[in-house]
Parts: structure tokens; sequence; C-alpha cells
């Protein structure tokens, strides 16, 4: 049974090339309760990276395509339909499966 959960408390948005290319880079951690979304986006790597990552793979509707964690110096598998990718604590992808929603609250 699919789920509507939202996103995260704090969002952190990269959709111009250069926010893209420099992602995560230079952090020692991925910070809690952040998701960095990363739009638009159908693949991922982790090159340079120092801690795995959560990544989460969206369409259009904010439909979960799929889910994986990735450790430092990979590269995700490329998801056709994806529109974006929302990076997290790795421990967030306990609670969410494919077919889930993700939204972000607006205050």
């Amino acid at each position: 049974m699919s789920q509507i959960f939202p996103i995260s408390s704090q969002i952190i948005i990269a959709n111009t090339f250069l926010s893209r290319l420099k992602g995560l880079l230079g952090r020692s951690e991925m910070p809690k309760n952040t998701a960095f979304i990363l739009t638009p986006c159908r693949q991922v790597h982790t090159f340079f990276m120092r801690f795995p990552v959560g990544v989460i793979f969206l369409d259009k509707q904010g439909v979960v395509l799929y889910k994986q964690i990735l450790n430092p110096w990979r590269v995700s598998r490329l998801v056709k339909d994806a529109v974006m990718v929302v990076e997290v604590d790795p421990s967030t992808l306990d609670k969410i499966n494919a077919g889930d929603v993700l939204y972000t609250e607006k205050k």
C-alpha cells in the first residue's frame, strides 16, 4: 500500500548546472533531517564523497520510482522516468517504498 510523506523538514534545492555539480561535495556527513533535491536528474554519483547517501528517484508527480543507498565512489542506476533525485540520510530509506508519494510542505 502506497503512503504519502513530507520529504523533510529542511530542503536544499539544486536546480542549476553548478548547484547540481557541487551537490554535497565538501561536507563531512549527510545533514540530519535534510533533503537535497537535484532537478532535473535521473542519475547520481558519489565520487569524492566521504559518506553514504540515501537516494530516492521521483517522477513528476513525486511518486517514488526507485531508492538505494549509495556508498562513496559509486554511480546509481539511470532511472529513465525520474525527473528528480532526493538525497537523504540513508536511515530515511527504511520508511519509504516504491510507489509512495513525497511532497514538500509549504509553511
